[in-house]
């Protein structure tokens, strides 16, 4: 009879345990990207610099530095960096699947969307690299790497500043003018995001209209409109306005949250959470919207050491604690520098529309999702659920201040 019993618990921890066990680790870590893109969201906007500046980032990519680093990384460091990715996946799978996972949401082809990333980690010129490391770090995360002499801060400078604008066509001709304060690993990241709207806007609605940064301070930007079907949510209760607009073939969407009337955005931020979103998510309709937003032209870099360090990157970054030694072979690197470098611009461009759908009596009274004042946005990759960018528009000009670290 008790052995009866064993094989019963047995079979049902069996059932109980395949669902994890057969669950896809590249869902498990795109879901771990949303977790570090709010994560790393809340530290920025709670950035005493970056109050009144816009924030742009890929938390998609930003996991892909946290696998760079995990190949690097021993003991205490190696499970500090995997906490971030907030994942319970094994060893072996870890890199291939966020390999695949970075691949398959960057695929310009698949997603009709422009976005070309490079990436490259710096070392200090005394540092002999890992054949493993430098090997495996380019087969899952396309990783460049090269060493420069830190204490010739002007050399190293244009080095790196030279690199950034030949990967970026000279879209990012200087993406930082500070090194860090100690020799270290410097993990840089350029990105040039274009998306390709799944409806275009015409290129003969587009007009000046005026974007208010705030209640009393309004600036000139050119807005572009289009009425069409999107899935849309108003959350009365919260006074908030959720968006979501299909990009190239349907693969990925824009989403935009934004409040009723113009306010600073601290609100809204702290209602961002992984619960909420799915909530909104889950109440988005299709319906009629008439809608304007303005064409943005971004170019934003972001230093997020000390932003991971919030999260718990703790060891990682600290001089006499880091164990990289499956990087050089010995505990003598740190993590000194996280730097992200985007240029984002969103223009009319994208697929012909079905001019049928003005013939539906819906949209004589469309719903007015109207973007004159700042708001909050995200673009989803919609068969994996990883954030590509995320990031929020405070003032939509670069000449409306510095939008630098």
């Amino acid at each position: 009879m008790m052995l009866k019993v064993l094989m019963v618990l047995v079979l049902l921890g069996l059932v109980v345990s395949e669902p994890v066990a057969k669950q896809d680790p590249t869902s498990v870590l795109s879901d771990g990207t949303v977790t570090l893109g709010l994560g790393l969201y809340r530290t920025m906007a709670d950035d005493t610099v970056l109050k009144t500046q816009n924030i742009l980032f890929s938390p998609i990519v930003a996991a892909s530095s946290l696998g760079v680093m995990a190949l690097g990384a021993r003991q205490n460091t190696a499970s500090q960096v995997r906490s971030l990715l907030d994942v319970k996946v094994e060893e072996d799978k870890l890199h291939p699947s966020l390999s695949e996972l970075l691949r398959d949401a960057s695929d310009d082809e698949t997603h009709s969307i422009s976005w070309k990333i490079s990436s490259r980690f710096y070392g200090p010129s005394w540092a002999t690299l890992s054949r493993d490391f430098v090997e495996k770090s380019k087969l899952h995360y396309r990783h460049d790497h090269a060493k420069v002499n830190f204490r010739d801060k002007k050399s190293a400078l244009l080095e790196i500043n030279k690199w950034a604008e030949g990967n970026t066509k000279g879209k990012l001709p200087q993406i930082t003018q500070n090194l860090p304060a100690t020799e270290g690993a410097m993990f840089i990241y350029t990105m040039h995001f274009k998306p390709h709207w799944g409806e275009a806007f015409g290129h003969n609605m587009v007009d000046n209209r005026g974007f208010m940064i705030s209640r009393h301070r309004t600036v000139s930007v050119q807005m572009m409109h289009r009425t069409g079907f999107y899935r849309y949510f108003e959350d009365e209760a919260n006074q908030l306005q959720f968006l979501e607009i299909p990009l190239g073939q349907n693969r990925t969407s824009l989403v935009i949250l934004m409040p009723f009337h113009v306010e600073p955005l601290e609100r809204l931020e702290k209602m961002l959470t992984k619960e909420n979103l799915r909530r909104w998510s889950e109440q988005l309709r299709e319906q009629a919207v008439a809608v304007s937003l303005p064409i943005m032209d971004l170019n934003i870099c972001h230093e997020l050491q000390k932003h991971l360090e919030q999260l718990g990157l703790v060891e990682a970054v600290d001089k006499s604690k880091a164990d990289f030694s499956g990087i050089t072979g010995k505990k003598n690197l740190h993590v000194s520098s996280v730097l992200q470098a985007t240029v984002l611009e969103i223009t009319t461009g994208g697929n012909p529309f079905d001019e049928n759908i003005f013939a539906r009596k819906e949209l004589q009274r469309p719903k007015l999702f109207y973007a004159d004042h700042p708001f909050i946005f995200f673009v989803q990759d919609k068969k994996t659920g990883s954030v590509l960018i995320m990031g929020r528009l405070l003032k939509p000009r670069r000449d409306e201040g510095h939008d630098e670290l």
